[in-house]
């Protein structure tokens, strides 16, 4: 196992490039501790993938350096690195047995064969691959064949680490669960470190115990999935993590008072402050559906929305408003009272996030 670290790490593939949008991976550094329980999470385009191939040795990085430990691994080939890699559809060679293909890996580095036995056998329980051992890879299901391609990233146990290129994309919704659970467990039964590439954040948050979310290149945020949610510190995380994501409404100082277009919004001094020293035309306020309060009745500091709609999810409804010239989502619990044409809405202050130029804002105490 080897701590991953990313030193001035940038990525083009262009042979010349003029400016930050020829990068796929813009100039970072990270560190992915030994042992951790990692997922790279963001939609399709934003680096997650050059990234991987790039800690993987199977892509070189136009700048920046690769650490594993305290030696630069950027000449490396990818067997020298000692890294095992799952793919998004399955590696296994067809004409093998499941046995085989799981001992493939050892065999090649010469492991004994009472070891092999060990290691397949134990590997074979834990993805519930045993009945299948002595089976053909070309005779399995592409469920089957994915566990076994997984099974041959995790059989060495002296691996630096192990990556994960979304490796549930071909699997059964069904079986998705349980297999996140599965890897679950084996991170924390042989403490491997693991970095698990998806686009879906329940996969990263089910896996994961930190979360890297990438956007453009950059990561953004890294953080605890419940980070990730309640303080998420840019706004394509708060749009992207939740669901549904993050409302922002655009606001401004206006006299006296913060505004949202033509809105007048009713929120604390300290947000009106704050919203007051941002220097930029480039400022949010964000909020959870699940934080704004809905009230049927007028309240204190309440902003009369209009209802567009009304989705019942089982325990909870998802409420679209119209706030002036603002469409809000707001999460209504089963047991409130859902209004009929009208809301009243408060942004309670300790839900509020403040983004300047996409970026968050602490609120400063007064």
């Amino acid at each position: 196992m080897a701590q991953i670290t990313l030193k001035s790490l940038a990525h083009s593939y262009s042979p010349n490039p003029a400016g930050p949008e020829d990068y796929a991976i813009r100039e970072m550094n990270h560190v992915w501790h030994q042992g951790g329980a990692y997922a790279l999470l963001g939609p399709s385009g934003c680096g997650k993938s050059t990234l991987l191939n790039i800690i993987s040795g199977l892509l070189q990085p136009s700048d920046g350096q690769v650490e594993f430990d305290d030696s630069v691994v950027n000449e490396l080939p990818p067997e020298a690195r000692n890294i095992a890699q799952v793919f998004q559809f399955p590696v296994i060679y067809d004409t093998m047995t499941v046995f085989d293909n799981l001992a493939f890996p050892l065999r090649n580095i010469n492991t004994p064969e009472d070891k092999v036995r060990q290691r397949v056998a134990e590997v074979a329980d834990i993805l519930e691959l045993t009945p299948l051992l002595k089976r053909k890879a070309r005779n399995l299901t592409a469920d089957e064949k994915q566990k076994v391609s997984m099974g041959r990233g995790l059989v060495r146990d002296d691996v630096s680490a192990i990556l994960f290129d979304e490796p549930l994309t071909v699997i059964d919704p069904q079986l998705k669960w349980k297999l996140r659970r599965k890897l679950k467990e084996i991170h924390e039964r042989f403490n491997i470190t693991m970095i698990y590439v998806t686009h879906d954040q329940l996969e990263a948050s089910t896996f994961a115990e930190k979360i890297a979310v990438m956007y453009e290149g950059q990561v953004v945020q890294f953080g605890t999935p419940r980070e990730l949610f309640e303080t998420p510190n840019h706004t394509f995380v708060g749009y992207f993590i939740g669901s549904p994501g993050m409302n922002f409404l655009e606001v401004a100082i206006e006299g006296e008072h913060v505004v949202s277009g033509a809105v007048t919004l009713q929120v604390t001094p300290r947000v009106k402050s704050a919203v007051g020293r941002a220097r930029s035309a480039n400022v949010k306020l964000g909020i959870r559906p699940e934080f704004i309060e809905v009230h049927a009745e007028p309240v204190e500091d309440g902003m009369e929305a209009r209802i567009l709609s009304s989705q019942d999810l089982g325990t909870y409804s998802i409420l679209q408003l119209r706030l002036g010239d603002i469409t809000l989502k707001a999460r209504v619990e089963e047991d409130q009272r859902i209004p009929r044409d009208k809301a009243y809405l408060r942004f309670p202050e300790q839900f509020l996030g403040l983004y300047v130029d996409e970026y968050r804002v602490e609120l400063e105490h007064e």
